[in-house]
């Protein structure tokens, strides 16, 4: 029956069923088949799954992002960033990989960060003579760190899945995020060394303090909300709504760049992002329900230490899976669905589950550029007018970066860990 669950579950991606009824269906029809669950259970399962206060921290994020996507904090640190790098090779691209890690801090979302620093920086590197393509692939990779950097909705996800401190996750994040901005600057760098691409813009001293202040209360948001967690002020869930707050006073009364008339729109787009990912956990949670019963996990894990108990040998394995689910799942899927497989064989291995979450959102966050899901892919060649597979070849080298990232976040784990003085 458990291979029959695999079963209708591709059928049903192959078709193309929304990921939250395909989970929810092929698992509701399992369980009708074996005749042992009420459909009430089912039921039951779903709302208590999506009935959690950490979960509460998800719509606030999402729409903290939204307001300050809309409110211009993008354009105020798109133009700190290109102040800081504009006379380096390949400076627009650096500023639009800088400019990601910022607006990563405030929206916690892969493809929001994509549209909302894409938007201005695509047409600009075209115009500036770059590649199309490679201004795209650039956009799109940087677009990933928005699930790494905290706070991250991915990284929540992660927490209330496997029992986790989220605001130790937060903290995990951090140098994880910045080592992988750090290796896409360096491959723009050096590709746009050899192209030609780039540099010679000059700023002074005083167009930094002027941009800088500028965009200092944009700057100033992950401080508070970060700040606030790690200082024992609020819970994570409590710094989404503080976040919310801030970001809609800030982008109504100080920049005004939202008006009254703006907020529906936002809000409703708000509403329909948390809405799609809370069906998709609760979808989730009765084909996870379904595993446990089964023992799927616990036998996983005693066939994964059959064939080794080399951490390092098990540990690459597990890669290779997330890496392959990344692929074909969306991440929100990915992590409700895969934390109760693999987080016991972590537990199991000695890895730490902090560690591991970091790993698990770090290689599902390349899935945001692999096709044939690739959801930054699409968001980017969008915004860029270009066909999707004009892309293909200019993302390869992103991807290869990013998966030597991963080696290197999964085994020093120190990376991760040290912040939180483990």
């Amino acid at each position: 029956m458990a291979l029959l669950l695999f079963v209708l579950l591709i059928a049903l991606f192959l078709i193309n069923v929304p990921i939250a009824v395909a989970l929810g269906l092929a698992s509701a029809l399992v369980f009708y088949l074996e005749g042992n669950v009420s459909i009430i259970v089912i039921i039951q399962r779903m709302f208590n799954s999506v009935d959690s206060f950490p979960l509460m921290a998800i719509p606030f994020f999402i729409l903290a992002g939204k307001l300050m996507e809309s409110g211009g904090i993008s354009n105020r640190l798109i133009h700190l960033a290109n102040v800081i790098f504009g006379r380096v090779k390949g400076g627009l691209g650096i500023v639009s990989i800088v400019a990601c890690a910022f607006f990563a801090a405030i929206s916690g979302s892969a493809a929001a960060t994509t549209a909302a620093v894409g938007a201005l920086m695509i047409p600009a590197m075209v115009n500036k003579g770059y590649d199309k393509s490679f201004s795209t692939a650039i956009q799109a990779a940087g677009g990933t760190i928005g699930i790494m950097i905290p706070p991250s909705v991915p990284l929540v996800l992660y927490g209330v899945a496997a029992g986790v401190s989220v605001g130790d996750l937060f903290i995990a994040g951090i140098v994880p995020g910045l080592i992988v901005m750090l290796s896409l600057i360096l491959l723009v760098y050096f590709v746009s060394l050899k192209k030609g691409y780039g540099g010679g813009e000059k700023f002074g001293v005083k167009d930094f303090f002027k941009a800088f202040l500028d965009a200092f209360l944009a700057l100033l948001m992950p401080v508070i909300i970060l700040g606030g967690i790690y200082g024992g002020i609020f819970t994570p869930t409590e710094a989404a709504v503080v976040a919310v707050v801030y970001g809609l006073v800030i982008g109504l009364f100080v920049y005004r760049e939202i008006k009254f008339t703006d907020l529906a729109a936002i809000f409703s787009s708000s509403v329909v992002t948390t809405a799609v990912i809370m069906f998709i956990i609760a979808g989730a949670s009765v084909f996870g329900y379904y595993l446990t019963r089964q023992r799927i996990p616990a036998e996983l894990t005693e066939m994964m230490l059959s064939l080794t108990d080399n951490w390092i040998v098990a540990l690459l394995i597990i890669n290779l899976v997330l890496l392959l689910c990344g692929v074909f799942l969306e991440t929100s899927a990915a992590i409700i669905i895969l934390t109760p497989i693999l987080a016991p064989i972590a537990t199991a291995l000695g890895i730490d589950l902090v560690h591991f979450g970091i790993i698990m959102v770090v290689n599902l966050g390349i899935g945001f550029i692999t096709p044939p899901v690739g959801v930054n892919l699409f968001v980017a060649a969008n915004i860029a007018g270009t066909k999707f597979e004009s892309l293909l070849r200019a993302i390869v080298p992103f991807i290869l970066i990013m998966v030597i990232d991963v080696i290197i976040l999964s085994f020093i784990p120190e990376i991760s860990l040290f912040l939180l003085g483990d």
